[in-house]
C-alpha cells in the first residue's frame, strides 16, 4: 500500500500538527520506518485528513469524544497524547472529567479511573514543563 491521496494526506498533516503540535508530529515522522509508512499514511489521511478535519463538530468536542472512546475501549497508551492535545483543542480539565464520568457509567469505573489517573499524571507533567511567566 503505497498509493496516497496527497490532498487528504496534506490536510491530515496540517490538522495533525494543529492538534498534536509540531514537536510530536516531528518525532513521529522521524521514527517512521518502511514497515509502518503505509500505516502512518492511513492514519494521516483517514483519522486526521478526514475525521479530525471535518467541521461537523468542534475540536473541543472531538477531543472529548476521543478521550472517552479511548478510555471506554481500554486504549490507555493514547490517552496522554490526547490529554496534551487538549491545550490546542480547547477541552478543559472539567470537559475531560465529564467525559470520563460518562465512561464510568457506560463502560466501567475501572477504565474511567485508570484514564483519570493518566490524565492527572499528564496534566502534572504539562504544568511542570510549562514556561514560567515572569
Amino acid at each position: 500500500m503505497t498509493d496516497r491521496d496527497d490532498s487528504r494526506f496534506d490536510t491530515g498533516m496540517q490538522v495533525r500538527r494543529k492538534i498534536l503540535g509540531d514537536a510530536h508530529v516531528d518525532r513521529a515522522e522521524a521514527a517512521k520506518t518502511p514497515l509502518d509508512v503505509p500505516f502512518q499514511t492511513l492514519i494521516t489521511e483517514t483519522a486526521w485528513g478526514n475525521v479530525w478535519a471535518s467541521d461537523g463538530i468542534s475540536d473541543r468536542e472531538r477531543s472529548m469524544l476521543t478521550l472517552a472512546l479511548l478510555a471506554a475501549l481500554g486504549n490507555f497508551d493514547e490517552i496522554p497524547m490526547h490529554i496534551r492535545a487538549t491545550a490546542r483543542t480547547g477541552a478543559s480539565k472539567t470537559d475531560v472529567l465529564e467525559a470520563f464520568q460518562h465512561v464510568a457509567l457506560y463502560a466501567g469505573v475501572p477504565r474511567a479511573n485508570h484514564a483519570l489517573k493518566l490524565a492527572k499524571q499528564t496534566y502534572a507533567e504539562m504544568e511542570q514543563n510549562a514556561p514560567t511567566q515572569d
